[in-house]
């Protein structure tokens, strides 16, 4: 066993496309991408495409636990004015384009989870009637509708299985590096991970890859403690893996500065969005003072994101924390009044089933909450539970939009002549840099995403995040006929790339007997202890929990001292088993991407989001200077990042042209 554990099987494989994921974003392309594999097979292009997950498909992802609501649903509504709410919400900053096209080809991936079993809330009258022909959802806000979705996930992991086939799904397999071209370094050339299963490494020559491993978690130190530790908001096994192999690729991001804090149920972290906006609840100080009100004025300061009709998510928070910092926390959710008022019109019959859907929120898609209501005695309708605002997490399929710049659509932006727009043509003409070719590819030739890792764009959700991997499965197949004659070359010998890769391992082999106690020796840390390392810094000096979210310069400045420390240091990680080399690698990645977050913090001399994080030393919105992107490249030899500014552009309000954009999209089969 010793000697198969330090030499693993080498199992190498040459594909054209390689999918990196298992979540919602790797479905959407498993499912969509067969179509598009036919018709390259009509033009005598036979491509072999091949999905590999570290986890299982049926529970992997963010969705794994299940949901109670699909958040973006657009359904009649114009995708302009979707565009518009998510860039209010993200601060101004995002990009048009992605947002619209998501906003105009979403409701056929939710059509699509209603015809594969979805069960979708439907108002009276229209229980029977499909979405597609017209059913009318329960919405619990404007973008918003409810579903019963303890099982969404593995309704949507079948649905893509079948379509793709069990012969190209290769599940407990961690893709932990992408290995760029011998003969173009901006040029990827394939991918090695390893078995979660048996002593074996993988290497993947591929001519493209879509990268959909999710966003960042556990690089701040969560809330919960002991037992507890592993419970967050997002799920723990999104390691940054995303972030952190396109950044050693070569690949643009951008808006790593970008974080979520949602507020939830303390210490369960249960939703509430449900609450807020299906049962109205309101949400005040330890004094029974709505703060929404009373602190209302502080959004004067921040016009226009908190003068809209939806107040920005982070100016939420800004006012919940004016209240904790002032002493009149704690901070509850009104759950009885809620409860009791819409309890005023309704029979004994209608009241126990609201009871009964309160509840289900939670059993829906964090079960964990419910626990804590049982197991301190909260009945919702007779008293009231704590928000806390959580410890941060980067993603871009949420309310978050932090990832890697990817080429736009081409049929969007402003006309080249108002002649153009009104003869019905649509003429490409986005800013500089924001389309090069191939939808949902990255600035590294050959590198798509989509999901969490499309920066610049968030307010995806679920049914975005599918909706975007068809976009990219397609732009991916189309990228694979265009370079039907190119060889992939990989830069890196297998050699080097497996001795990388299973480095912990002879840590931990080498090292073992150097010391009586397994977890503590001189030449070798465990992958626990470094995360908690890492956490502590992010937390104390990057704007965590413990000061409330704020940072400076000169805090940060001694992070960037101890995570080159720490990088260091992960070089001497250990891996007793390969649960462990798992955990290393995880690490590996959630460094690089802690590293990108607050060198974007250090870079952007403003409180772009307040209540997600505060420079004290530039405690304020810039928006003559820093009304901008910020992206970064990283070079993987020197290991240092360099940051720059990219115009920020509105283009959303060019409507004529993106209703022509909008009206050919319904009408066309292609999308």
């Amino acid at each position: 066993m010793a000697g198969e554990f330090v030499n693993p099987e080498i199992v190498e494989e040459e594909v054209d496309i390689l999918i990196i994921g298992g979540g919602m974003g790797a479905c959407g392309a498993a499912y969509e991408i067969g179509p598009w594999l036919d018709a390259a097979k009509q033009q005598g292009v036979d491509l072999k495409v091949k999905l590999v997950d570290k986890a299982a498909m049926d529970r992997s992802g963010a969705v794994a636990q299940g949901l109670s609501a699909i958040n973006t649903y657009l359904g009649d509504q114009d995708p302009a004015e979707y565009a518009r709410m998510v860039s209010n919400d993200l601060m101004g900053i995002t990009r048009d384009d992605l947002t619209y096209d998501l906003g105009r080809h979403v409701d056929d991936s939710v059509h699509l989870f209603e015809e594969w079993g979805l069960p979708i809330w439907k108002q009276p009258g229209d229980e029977v009637k499909p979405l597609a022909e017209g059913g009318k959802p329960v919405r619990s806000g404007q973008w918003q509708i409810m579903i019963n979705g303890e099982s969404y996930k593995c309704i949507v992991a079948e649905a893509a299985k079948k379509a793709l086939g069990s012969a190209r799904i290769q599940e407990h397999v961690f893709i932990v590096k992408l290995v760029s071209d011998k003969n173009d370094k901006h040029r990827i050339a394939g991918a090695v991970g390893f078995s979660l299963r048996e002593h074996k490494v993988y290497v993947y020559k591929l001519k493209a890859c879509l990268l959909v491993a999710g966003g960042c978690v556990n690089i701040f130190r969560p809330r919960s403690l002991g037992e507890g530790i592993g419970r967050t908001w997002y799920p723990v096994w999104n390691a940054g893996s995303t972030y952190a192999m396109a950044a050693e690729a070569g690949a643009e991001l951008t808006m790593m500065e970008n974080r979520f804090v949602p507020v939830r149920f303390k210490d369960g972290y249960g939703p509430v969005g449900a609450w807020f906006l299906l049962f109205k609840a309101k949400a005040t100080n330890a004094y029974g003072e709505i703060y929404m009100e009373t602190n209302r004025h502080l959004l004067d300061e921040y016009p226009p994101y908190g003068q809209a009709a939806a107040t920005a998510s982070c100016l939420r928070n800004h006012l919940m924390l004016k209240e904790l910092r002032e002493g009149r926390g704690p901070i509850y959710m009104d759950t009885v009044s809620a409860l009791g008022k819409l309890a005023e019109t309704m029979t004994p019959k209608e009241i126990k089933r609201l009871e009964a859907d309160a509840w289900e929120d939670f059993l829906d898609m964090c079960i964990g909450q419910a626990g804590v209501w049982a197991g301190e005695n909260i009945e919702p309708q007779k008293k009231n539970s704590e928000l806390m605002p959580t410890e941060p997490y980067l993603l871009g399929s949420h309310s978050g939009c932090c990832g890697i710049w990817v080429s736009g659509p081409e049929d969007l932006g402003a006309p080249t002549s108002e002649e153009h727009a009104d003869a019905g043509k649509i003429p490409r003409h986005l800013p500089s840099g924001w389309h090069w070719g191939y939808r949902s590819m990255t600035t590294v030739k050959g590198l798509f995403t989509a999901a969490d890792g499309v920066g610049a764009s968030g307010h995806k959700f679920s049914s975005g995040s599918h909706a975007e991997g068809r976009l990219a499965a397609k732009a991916m197949v189309k990228f694979c006929i265009d370079n039907q004659d190119r060889k992939p070359v990989l830069a890196e010998s297998v050699s080097d790339l497996v001795e990388a890769i299973y480095r912990p391992v002879r840590n931990f082999v080498e090292h073992a007997d150097d010391t009586t106690a397994i977890d503590v020796n001189p030449n070798y840390i465990t992958p626990k202890m470094l995360q908690f390392r890492l956490q502590k810094v992010m937390d104390e000096y990057v704007a965590g929990v413990s000061t409330l979210y704020q940072t400076n310069a000169k805090m940060m400045e001694v992070a960037e001292q101890k995570l080159e420390m720490l990088k260091e240091d992960a070089l001497k990680m250990r891996a007793k088993d390969l649960h462990e080399l798992l955990r290393a690698w995880e690490n590996y990645h959630r460094i690089l991407t802690a590293e990108a977050h607050m060198k974007h913090i250090q870079f952007r001399e403003e409180s772009r989001y307040p209540g997600f994080y505060y420079r004290m030393d530039y405690n304020f919105i810039d928006e003559e200077n820093w009304k901008c992107f910020v992206n970064s490249v990283y070079d993987k030899e020197t290991k240092t990042w360099t940051c720059f500014k990219r115009a920020h552009v509105n283009i959303v309000d060019k409507s004529k042209l993106f209703k022509q954009a909008f009206r050919a999209a319904k009408g066309s089969a292609d999308h």
